[in-house]
């Protein structure tokens, strides 16, 4: 908007006339330096207004172009594959004075900052940091990620981050237009993933304990689908657990029916309460299971490195295909998640951050059950940095987040974890962005809103 009235304002100036300081303009639109910035680099990649540093900035002498005419490409796109709608919140960052209820990540003070700048530091100097690493990986990273899943390290493959191994994976062990079936509800991610891999989605039932088997052995019998989607260790969002005997007979459906099976381990170093469960890939001899594990989640967002272990010609077939992607994940981020998990402060950042998840978990949880009105919490997840909230009927979940969103709050739509239409009303709500005090204050904003 602002980008807009600066431009039908420049229309009337002389080329060469000196626009008001940013200070100025931040004034008088009532906006932040920062967004007055963006407005101005919008104009100057238009050619309205060039920049001289120390100067100012000055209307160009360039020829406005015409306004353009998009439609053309509507006609040649094509239907867009990714729900944009989920694909916005998944993204959805909050402002200075916002409290984050929904983001999927560690807020900074939970994030082991001064280990890494101190290890970034030292993997920058490695002459090995700046030459070009194997398409599947550093040998010794490919080793480290592979003693936690009990497998031979040639089976382990380097990717930048877990979403990224999610439309890999999806893409690469099946064709498009065939099927995948995930646990219902679940990770929005997971859903864009398989549309961008152009794969049709069948959802089945979850609860307390995980996936249904009962319902995986519907939906494998009606759909032939050769893809199961499944988080077996706190699910995202409800925080559930696989249990055991369901396990197995995953396990058993998936060699009946001839099909992977993603195990996205996401969440295994966000244990809370006990140990976590032991990968589905270590109960697999057969490659059924395919395994995607990360460092995103408990380390920090922007340390993109993550692995996928799978056995057989489905491995080899991930470990062929990676290098039409991008030839490898930049070898000084793999640096710098190899010294780190080799080093002393990962097992001390593991317990900090336990202790941490554990005070804003149940400072979550109590504020739901004393603020928010006739809101139901399953269960206490174990693990993971979410929970799952049934709201009272009726209630509209789109209406609620954007209600909350105006009173600054940000929180997880529960329509957006379905593949169709949601059996009742819920959300997701995240403690591992938020401190305490902003936890109590976000639930405190959030209970008036209830009467939607």
């Amino acid at each position: 908007m602002i980008a807009g009235i600066l431009r039908d304002r420049i229309a009337g100036m002389r080329v060469g006339q000196k626009l008001p300081p940013v200070r100025e303009l931040s004034k008088e639109f009532g906006a932040s330096p920062a967004t007055i910035s963006q407005a101005i680099a919008s104009l100057s990649a238009l050619g309205s207004v060039r920049a001289e540093p120390g100067r100012g900035t000055f209307v160009a002498g360039r020829d406005r172009l015409p306004e353009p005419d998009y439609s053309w490409q509507s006609a040649t796109l094509g239907r867009a594959r990714v729900d944009a709608r989920r694909a916005a919140r998944l993204g959805a960052y909050a402002g200075a004075d916002d409290i984050q209820l929904s983001w999927g990540y560690l807020a900074p003070e939970l994030q082991p900052l001064d280990e890494l700048r101190t290890l970034g530091a030292r993997a920058a100097r490695s002459p090995r940091a700046w030459s070009m690493a194997p398409a599947t990986g550093l040998a010794d990273l490919r080793r480290v990620f592979a003693s936690e899943f009990h497998a031979d390290p040639a089976d382990v493959l380097i990717v930048p981050g877990g979403q990224q191994a999610l439309v890999f994976a999806m893409r690469t062990l099946t064709e498009p237009g065939t099927t995948v079936i995930t646990e219902s509800p679940s990770y929005p991610g997971a859903i864009i993933a398989a549309q961008a891999a152009g794969l049709d989605l069948a959802a089945v039932p979850a609860d307390a304990d995980g996936v249904r088997p009962d319902r995986l052995a519907d939906a494998l019998e009606r759909t032939r689908a050769t893809l199961i989607y499944l988080q077996p260790c706190y699910a995202n969002p409800t925080g559930a657990v696989l249990e055991s005997g369901r396990r197995e007979e995953v396990l058993r459906l998936a060699a009946r029916y001839g099909a992977f099976v993603i195990e996205d381990d996401w969440a295994r170093h966000l244990s809370i309460d006990g140990t976590p469960p032991r990968p589905l890939f270590t109960q697999d001899p057969d490659g059924h299971v395919v395994s995607i594990a990360t460092l995103t989640k408990p380390v920090a967002p922007g340390l993109r490195v993550g692995a996928i272990i799978a056995r057989g010609p489905a491995g080899e077939r991930l470990r062929t295909a990676r290098i039409a992607d991008d030839m490898c994940v930049p070898p000084l981020t793999q640096e710098i998640a190899l010294n780190l998990l080799t080093s002393n402060a990962w097992p001390r950042h593991l317990k900090r951050l336990r202790n941490h998840l554990a005070e804003r978990r149940d400072t979550m949880i109590a504020e739901a059950h004393a603020s928010l009105p006739g809101v139901r919490v399953a269960h206490t997840p174990h693990g993971g940095i979410h929970f799952w909230a049934r709201l009272p009927e009726g209630t509209d979940t789109t209406a609620l987040t954007a209600a909350a969103l105006r009173a600054g709050v940000l929180i997880g739509d529960g329509s957006h974890f379905y593949v169709d239409e949601p059996p009742a009303p819920c959300i997701r709500l995240s403690f591992s962005a938020a401190s305490t005090p902003q936890i109590a204050e976000g639930m405190r904003r959030l209970a008036p809103l209830l009467v939607l």
